[in-house]
């Protein structure tokens, strides 16, 4: 039998997704952000937290989904990803919850719009409910990874 992974559970429309609570490095609620020229539009810019610069990208764009208005539930979630640390927009940060890795699937090609490389699998939870995991390292991969951290050093 293997493990429980603890989850962070997001909401990006009416879907819930989960990234590793290792991986998460604090949850804040939403904050004005500095634009940066230059950037892909899923870059929303950067933020000033705690005295870090933290590169701000919006999971709905990068996924590719119907934007949607910020508001009170609106949260950055920060991670850290090949050594940097990275926000994320999401709807939503409502829960953490263990995952046994024995629960998690293959993702199909497509969930709610979002391509399977983006995804790590399908956690299936209690009362029916479905989890989709993020594959962080696909969610940005190194080209990028490299961007941001230019934006974090000017």
């Amino acid at each position: 039998m293997n493990e429980d992974l603890k989850v962070v559970v997001f909401s990006l429309g009416p879907e819930e997704y989960g990234v590793e609570v290792d991986k998460v490095r604090t949850i804040e609620r939403m904050q004005p952000i500095t634009r940066v020229p230059k950037t892909p539009d899923f870059v929303k810019g950067v933020i000033n937290l705690r005295g870090v610069v933290v590169p701000i990208i919006d999971l709905r764009e990068r996924f590719g989904l119907e934007a949607a208005p910020y508001t009170d539930n609106t949260r950055i979630i920060v991670v850290n990803q090949q050594s940097i640390e990275v926000g994320l927009i999401v709807d939503s940060a409502n829960d953490v919850v263990d995952v046994n890795e024995d629960h998690i699937e293959e993702p199909p090609e497509i969930v709610g719009g979002i391509r399977a490389k983006y995804l790590r699998g399908i956690a299936k939870l209690e009362n029916d409910r479905l989890l989709v995991l993020l594959n962080l390292q696909e969610v940005l991969n190194k080209d990028e990874i490299i961007q941001l951290e230019q934006l974090g050093e000017d």
